[in-house]
């Protein structure tokens, strides 16, 4: 079952958010985004107000209500700000659709055009954990600056060497892992690419277990995520009470130089989480030599893992909302398709420590 809607990529994904222009100069601020594109008041929407953001192939879409009866606006009351629409490149947006209704998706909005100036697109989409919803999009012959109903209005920023969205992992409610994974299964044709136990992630006080899934091509790959039983609440339970229902926990963006691009984000205000300096004592005897200084990793507080392909190397942020919710992650990938199991233990307890510091554990 390879690639059973014709997925090509992931398009963009959509943050719903309480202020899209002050969400929209974070981003471009922080993580050196360029601005590409705008709709709102001015172009003639009514309902609500986006811009788009855009570091190489990685597209952000920032939307805010204007109408308080848009359903953003429920969404950002109930959630804070979160991921909307992880939002798909397909071939054909109906045969996308009718196929992933037929394997057992529910229908958000059947395939429609949507119109302007600069030509059509066909747009469809189905829903997925939570409030989360998956847009297939397709092109007939468009030639805007993003999509219908958008106008270009550039604002450089200061890029960070951000490549690409490499995963986007969701968080689901306990024993609903494995439905979700089989739903991308199902429906998408992805396969499970690996699997982590509460034997592999956790420590004294809590633990959670992932699916990951993945298309044949490894392009696109979602983690699904769930608690397990423990002592505490895992940062797994905490992001469902935060948010208020399942949902993406973290975004991993690619980069090609992990200490370049830390650095820049660090200087611009991004607040990372730190494992304990003794982390690194031991690192390069777990994963062998590394081109990278290791001073400078320190330093940085990277992390390091390795497999039988090579090694990565990543980090993550603190949340980047009021609510423990959505985070970033920073990955180079030196080879290796992993995720970084060597890094769960000591990830986690920076983790706790978080959570403890926010009375949540």
């Amino acid at each position: 079952m390879q690639n059973p809607l014709k997925l090509k990529k992931i398009h963009h994904v959509e943050f719903w958010v309480g202020n899209a222009k002050q969400a929209a100069y974070y981003y471009r601020k922080g993580f050196g985004f360029n601005q590409l594109a705008y709709r709102g008041l001015e172009t003639g929407s009514r309902d609500v107000a986006s811009y788009v953001l855009q570091q190489n192939k990685c597209n952000f879409v920032l939307t805010t209500a204007i109408n308080p009866e848009h359903p953003a606006a429920d969404h950002v009351r109930r959630h804070g700000d979160g991921v909307k629409d992880i939002a798909l490149h397909v071939e054909d947006a109906d045969f996308a659709f009718e196929e992933a209704v037929k394997r057992g998706a529910k229908a958000v909005f059947e395939p429609k055009d949507v119109i302007d100036n600069y030509g059509t697109v066909r747009w469809a989409a189905v829903h997925t954990y939570g409030e989360t919803i998956h847009s297939f999009i397709s092109y007939k012959n468009y030639g805007g600056p993003f999509l219908p109903g958008f106008q270009s209005a550039i604002v450089p920023g200061e890029e960070t060497g951000i490549l690409l969205v490499d995963h986007m992992v969701g968080n689901v409610e306990l024993g609903k892992m494995n439905a979700w994974a089989d739903f991308y299964h199902d429906v998408f044709g992805f396969h499970r690419f690996i699997s982590f136990d509460d034997k592999d992630i956790s420590t004294e006080y809590s633990a959670l277990m992932s699916i990951v899934m993945s298309d044949d091509s490894y392009f696109v790959k979602f983690p699904i995520n769930e608690p397990a039983p423990g002592k505490r609440k895992s940062q797994i339970d905490e992001y469902l009470e935060a948010y208020g229902s399942p949902g993406v926990q973290h975004i991993a963006l690619r980069v090609t130089d992990v200490i370049e691009t830390v650095s820049k984000l660090q200087k611009n205000g991004i607040e990372f989480l730190r494992v304990p300096d003794s982390y690194y004592d031991i690192v390069q005897e777990r994963v062998g030599p590394i081109d990278e200084p290791i001073e400078k990793i320190k330093q940085l507080g990277i992390l390091i893992d390795k497999d039988d392909e090579g090694y990565l190397l990543q980090i993550f942020s603190k949340p980047v909302e009021d609510r423990p919710t959505v985070f970033f992650e920073i990955i180079q990938r030196k080879g290796s398709r992993g995720f970084g199991k060597g890094n769960f233990k000591a990830l986690f307890e920076a983790l706790e420590l978080e959570q403890a510091r926010r009375g949540n554990l």
